[in-house]
């Protein structure tokens, strides 16, 4: 059974047109159960009924033609009930309803069951045979068990299917979109435009060389010109992205170094391999123990790994393809977007971007949201070959793909558009004023920030300063512990760009889900495991010196802050206060000596861990302030992994028990006289920002990129009617409830073209 299951989910999963793939899937089921007739039904939901898409055994006339309601007949009783029907004689069943076109007078045994994807019924199943009787217990499991497995392929055949339909073809039956992972905000409207790929080592073929010293000389050549062309790569993505986003191609050329790969790939050709086979070997190890690792940013990685094998390789063979041109409204579209290939795409042509592989922690979505440019990742299941060539609407904040569109959908669209264009000019115009509502009330925003000290000065005036420097980014991208002064360097630079500002610097949170290439943690649940404050206390040799670094970046400043992560004990805050003290006597006594002035910098601690909420009065015994993860904070309190595709529905920020978890901590806080900086996308969001001020909280910390726009917003909403609207959704059941009311009080307040930055 088992094998018969596996030989029809990969057939069906094999055939890209969505007719061809249920006529198949019927044929195969009626084989595979020896019975008389197997059906398929799709649901429409627009119209409310199942339609006959694919049948073995009834009239092939009726295919298309004939729809059962929702609630009409044993297939609308199946999709009510969501669960399976056995019935012996089906026409004596009171709901049984006879349709004379599909021609099934003679049959009476009928065993039925749902196809469900996700909590949605995308069709029924049927089997039938002539003669009475109730089909079997294993016959039940089977066509269940074959349900379950289908529905996944059905899903992804239909998307299939309705992005190859032609241009002349009926668009209003199937036009759906692709679901993706929303990569950078915006909306785009463009023509599918799929690069050559020059050289790829996944199709080299491995050979032997007998004359190693000259593959390593064309090696070392192979790498000097790749060098050359990631350094004009990277200035021409130089006015186009921060410094910090830059320094992705510092990576490349970290790679490219003789200690990294070189050393590797030299080594295979001294033991007997070609330039490009040990090029091959070295690289394919490397992306294979990226893609072993759990946290999803070092995964990304693979990628860049592989795009700088295959542009090595391409100048080792020294062969270039002719590329196609690129329309002037082009959205690029790949297997997997890298940053070198949008560093090289016309800027004056590239609208949005589809990655159909990778996720919101690639290169490519860090770039394009520093670009502005829109970007949906993960487009699992869709040849790029379908979307080459093809229209596509593209939402950037749902993830959602729209190909080959029918011409009421794509004006529909443009509205849109257009309408977003113009709400970003109003942003624009109000910019440089203050984050102030109609009543008077001024909120402190503050930004995100990863390693650049120019970030600040390039969303500059429009924030308040740094509300979360993530200091591991640095640590990620070398392939060793940077030292007391390389650190100096970077935290000096941060710190002096704005002296007059607060600048938060979060100790190093890594471990477990973001283990280091050269300090690697490998563990069955990460997020849960050895990670943030856990890790820096347990080897106080990295965290002093990291600490030590800080300190002496703030000398004769005053705009320091420090902030522990994943703190869930009062015992962790005391010795994390205690090493600081340690580094602070340390560097005042080296400062006296060089004459220079060192203040003891403000000390907070991360609220994400839940049971840091009820330690509230004892944590503000030993700290200045705190600052919530809320995107940490989400996923603990409702367990869920938003990485993981399975269950990520559920992590949303918006559920009421995250909503009253944030209200009880800003009460608490307030009574206690703690100030609170709320890090996290809920703050760059238009209707949790609402209704985080409704809360009281009054410091809210961002990407830069949105930081404008949630200034807009603030600029024009009031707390009192801010109040209102919380009051209404903590009374909520479901995020999904407290998303459409907030969405209505946005529109209400003619900030409608903001909905979509919604989840």
């Amino acid at each position: 059974m088992l094998t018969q299951l596996k030989r029809i989910v990969q057939e069906v999963n094999q055939i890209p047109d969505l007719d061809d793939a249920l006529t198949c899937l019927a044929s195969r089921v009626k084989s595979a159960m020896t019975v008389d007739c197997c059906s398929i039904y799709l649901a429409n939901y627009e119209h409310q009924h199942f339609e006959l898409m694919a049948t073995e055994g009834l009239s092939k006339d009726a295919i298309g033609k004939v729809s059962i309601g929702f609630s009409e007949g044993l297939i609308g009783l199946i999709g009510q009930r969501e669960e399976p029907i056995n019935i012996e004689d089906a026409q004596s069943h009171p709901r049984f309803k006879h349709y004379p076109e599909v021609r099934e007078e003679n049959y009476h045994a009928f065993m039925g069951t749902p196809i469900i994807h996700q909590r949605k019924v995308l069709g029924v199943m049927t089997i039938q045979q002539h003669k009475k009787r109730r089909f079997s217990e294993d016959e039940e499991a089977f066509l269940v068990t074959l349900a379950a497995q289908i529905a996944l392929e059905i899903a992804h055949a239909e998307a299939r299917g309705s992005i190859s339909l032609t241009d002349g073809a009926d668009k209003s039956r199937w036009q759906k979109s692709l679901k993706g992972v929303p990569g950078s905000a915006g909306l785009a409207i463009g023509t599918g435009h799929v690069p050559n790929i020059k050289h790829s080592l996944r199709s080299q073929m491995q050979r032997r060389s007998e004359d190693p010293d000259k593959q390593i000389e064309r090696y070392r050549q192979a790498v000097i010109r790749t060098r050359k062309e990631v350094k004009k790569l990277s200035d021409r993505m130089a006015d186009a992205v921060p410094e910090d986003v830059l320094a992705i191609f510092q990576l490349y050329h970290n790679l490219l170094d003789a200690n990294s790969l070189g050393h590797e790939v030299e080594s295979k050709i001294k033991s007997g391999w070609d330039a490009a086979s040990s090029l091959k070997m070295v690289v394919e190890h490397y992306i294979n123990k990226f893609r072993g690792m759990d946290d999803p940013y070092m995964q990304e990685r693979a990628v860049d790994v592989e795009d700088l094998g295959n542009r090595v390789l391409g100048h080792l063979l020294r062969t270039h393809k002719m590329q196609a041109p690129v329309p002037d409204q082009a959205i690029l579209v790949a297997e997997e977007v890298t940053a070198s290939m949008l560093a090289e795409f016309p800027r004056d042509k590239l609208q949005a971007i589809i990655s159909v592989r990778g996720s919101n922690n690639s290169h490519a979505a860090i770039l394009a949201r520093a670009m502005g440019v829109p970007a949906v990742m993960g487009l699992s299941d869709v040849p790029v070959s379908l979307l080459s060539g093809k229209d596509i609407l593209l939402d950037g904040y749902s993830g959602e793909v729209i190909v080959s569109p029918s011409q009421s959908i794509r004006q529909e669209f443009q509205s849109l558009v257009d309408e977003e264009n113009e709400l970003y000019g109003a942003v624009r115009e109000e910019s440089d004023k203050p984050a102030e509502t109609r009543d008077g009330c001024r909120i402190g925003l503050y930004i995100n920030a990863g390693l650049s000290a120019e970030l600040e000065s390039i969303y500059g005036a429009a924030g308040d300063g740094v509300g979360l420097y993530r200091t591991e980014i640095p640590f990620m991208m070398r392939e060793r512990f940077p030292s007391e002064h390389e650190q100096y360097q970077m935290y000096r630079a941060m710190l002096e760009a704005s002296p007059n500002k607060n600048i938060t610097m979060r100790t190093l949170d890594v471990g477990g889900d973001k283990p280091l290439p050269y300090f690697p943690v490998v563990e069955e649940n990460p997020f849960l495991g050895w990670r943030g404050i856990r890790m820096t206390l347990d080897h106080p040799e990295i965290f002093l010196v990291q600490l030590r670094a800080m300190l002496r970046a703030s000398l004769d400043l005053d705009n320091l802050k420090i902030m522990l992560p994943m703190i869930t004990t009062i015992y962790e805050v005391s010795e994390a206060r205690r090493l600081i003290r340690q580094a602070y006597y340390e560097v005042a006594e080296e400062a006296q000596a060089e004459g220079q002035a060192l203040k003891m910098p403000e000390v907070g601690v991360m609220l994400e861990v839940p049971a840091v909420i009820y330690q509230l009065p004892q944590l503000a015994a030993k700290v200045d302030f705190f600052s919530i993860g809320s995107n940490d904070l989400t996923q603990y309190l409702l367990a869920v992994d938003r990485n993981n595709p399975r269950v990520a529905d559920l992590y949303d920020s918006y559920h009421p028990a995250v909503l009253k978890a944030l209200k009880q901590i800003i009460e608490a806080s307030v009574e206690l006289n703690k100030p609170v900086t709320l890090c996290g996308e809920m703050a760059g969001e238009p209707g949790g920002a609402i209704l985080l001020l409704a809360m009281g909280y009054r410091k809210l910390s961002m990407s830069g990129f949105n930081l404008s726009k949630i200034k807009w917003v603030i600029r024009k909403v009031s707390l009192e009617d801010a109040r209102i609207l919380l009051e209404e959704v903590l009374e909520m059941e479901h995020p999904s409830q407290v998303r459409e009311r907030v969405n209505r009080h946005l529109e209400a307040l003619g900030l409608g073209g903001l909905v979509r930055a919604g989840k």
